[in-house]
């Protein structure tokens, strides 16, 4: 496991405990693949109801507030694979504080 991944997790996981309905998938260009479930954040590439793709500064500038999802995935930096309305909702947990 990356140290990338590691620190995505360990930041991730408080924020989807008890937050997130279903599974969502992060997949981290080149370092890695993380799975959301509202029992926390995992390493792991197991199927998800949602599945979000995007490099690793994207996801930082989520999370930071700077990339907005909505424009992220508009622009083609960010890609989604199976619901969108969770993929908002996704969103939602990752940006806030």
């Amino acid at each position: 496991m990356s140290k990338i991944v590691k620190e995505f997790i360990a930041h991730l996981g408080p924020r989807v405990t008890g937050t997130l309905h279903g599974t969502a998938k992060l997949v981290i260009i080149d370092e890695g693949s993380i799975m959301l479930s509202d029992q926390g954040a995992v390493v792991g590439d197991e199927t998800a109801d949602v599945t979000l793709k995007a490099s690793e500064q994207v996801f930082r500038n989520i999370l930071d507030g700077s990339q907005n999802p909505a424009m992220a995935f508009m622009s083609g930096k960010l890609k989604v694979d199976g619901s969108n309305m969770r993929a908002l909702k996704v969103s939602e947990i990752l940006t806030s504080d």
